[in-house]
């Protein structure tokens, strides 16, 4: 049997913000066992960490009902509050996960965790085809960043108003679609579907402000922005821009915790 978590993260309230389940493992399990889990979990990531020889580092995966990610936030987010709060009484307040996309670091202050990613880079593209049938509203301007699109509306009611067309956005050959706008209570907003990777829309998405943070730092002029991911959950983030890196500050809150009954 292994342990289970369920943590809802960028959040400080219970059902707010983005469920994630946590298997803390002491050796990988098979690539085949850690999909059957994600995919029965059926929740937008789960992520299986193991400790590495070093204190205070491990290495993470993480994976989608349908498949393995390159990085995700909110199961980060989500781990580390597992570390944090329910594995350890000696831990340090900082913690370090090894993954396909890095080094990760994960700073405590409190009931606050900072995520430390590595930043995306953006290019400007001709708007895909698909979107004109895939969304209700079309962005005034898009880019590309390392797997997403980023679609960068004029108003937060746009981005609220949306209703994609998830078959075909789940055409495109990306992992999803970013959809952005100034905030009303906030610097900026944004929503995330990824309905090629078998979520039609994230509740709050930590490797998306890696694309969406160096965008809105130079819109707006400033690297330290507080964002509303408007899903039906909402996901309450702080985001810097440090460089080549974005610091991704939020909290979580423990839902659930389990043994998985598998050998």
């Amino acid at each position: 049997m292994y342990r289970i978590f369920q943590v809802d993260a960028f959040t400080s309230e219970l059902f707010g913000g983005n469920p994630a389940a946590v298997v803390p493992l002491e050796s990988w399990l098979t690539d085949e066992m850690m999909q059957l889990i994600a995919r029965e979990n059926n929740l937008s990531e789960t992520a299986f960490f193991v400790p590495s020889d070093k204190p205070d580092t491990y290495h993470i995966r993480w994976f989608t009902p349908t498949t393995e990610v390159q990085l995700c936030g909110h199961a980060t987010l989500a781990s580390a509050h597992v570390v944090f709060n329910l594995l350890k009484t000696n831990v340090s307040e900082k913690i370090s996960f090894q993954s396909r996309s890095g080094w990760l670091h994960v700073q405590r202050d409190n009931d606050w965790l900072t995520l430390d990613f590595p930043s995306d880079l953006l290019q400007p593209i001709e708007m895909p085809a698909a979107l004109h049938e895939g969304f209700n509203i079309l962005p005034t301007m898009v880019l590309l960043g390392r797997e997403d699109y980023l679609c960068i509306y004029d108003s937060q009611a746009e981005v609220l108003a949306l209703q994609p067309d998830f078959r075909t956005l789940s055409t495109v050959p990306a992992r999803g679609f970013i959809c952005t706008a100034p905030g009303e209570q906030s610097d900026f907003v944004s929503r995330c579907f990824y309905p090629a990777y078998g979520i039609d829309e994230d509740p709050a998405t930590g490797s998306a402000h890696t694309t969406l943070t160096p965008y809105w730092a130079g819109i707006l002029g400033k690297t330290t922005l507080s964002a509303i991911q408007v899903s039906e959950r909402l996901g309450f983030l702080l985001c810097t821009l440090a460089g080549d890196r974005v610091l991704i500050s939020g909290q979580a809150v423990l839902y659930m915790e389990g043994k998985i009954a598998a050998n």
